[in-house]
């Protein structure tokens, strides 16, 4: 547990063009050296894109490829009794869209494509279609809990 205090949740504004905190977060966590703008930019691009050859709306692409790639289990490291275990704990609602935000960034970026944009819209295509890196990450996690099971006991 923590000695310091809370941490205060900050309230996200919704975003100019979808009105959505999600797309807000998501753009938040793409920004590199300040550059929200572009950062903006790059994601309604590749929401474009990502509609385009899906063949849908582009924004329930996104939410689809969110929907999919965020975990349900995953494990925490224990100390007990001098040995330390993997013990798989339930993420909570607000972690799991940020890992899932995460992941599919960090996916994104070791993409082979030409521009950023290119690599988030078929990342988010594969995301939606449950396939591509930020789901194979989802499934490592999971199975990584399923294998840890034995130790679920220890959660406190």
């Amino acid at each position: 547990m923590s000695r310091r205090r809370k941490a205060i949740k900050k309230d996200l504004v919704p975003d100019p063009k979808f009105n959505s905190t999600l797309v807000t977060q998501f753009v938040n966590n793409v920004v590199r050296g300040g550059k929200k703008r572009l950062a903006e930019k790059i994601f309604y691009d590749a929401v474009a894109l990502a509609g385009e050859r899906a063949g849908m709306d582009g924004l329930s692409v996104f939410k689809k490829a969110i929907e999919n790639v965020k975990p349900m289990l995953e494990v925490k490291s224990r100390r007990i009794g001098g040995a330390n275990y993997q013990v798989p704990i339930e993420v909570p609602t607000e972690r799991r869209t940020s890992l899932a935000i995460r992941w599919l960034i960090t996916y994104s970026r070791s993409r082979s494509e030409k521009c950023m944009s290119e690599k988030l819209a078929n990342e988010f295509v594969q995301a939606s279609k449950n396939e591509g890196g930020a789901v194979r990450k989802k499934i490592d996690t999971h199975k990584m809990a399923e294998a840890n099971r034995a130790f679920a006991h220890f959660r406190f």
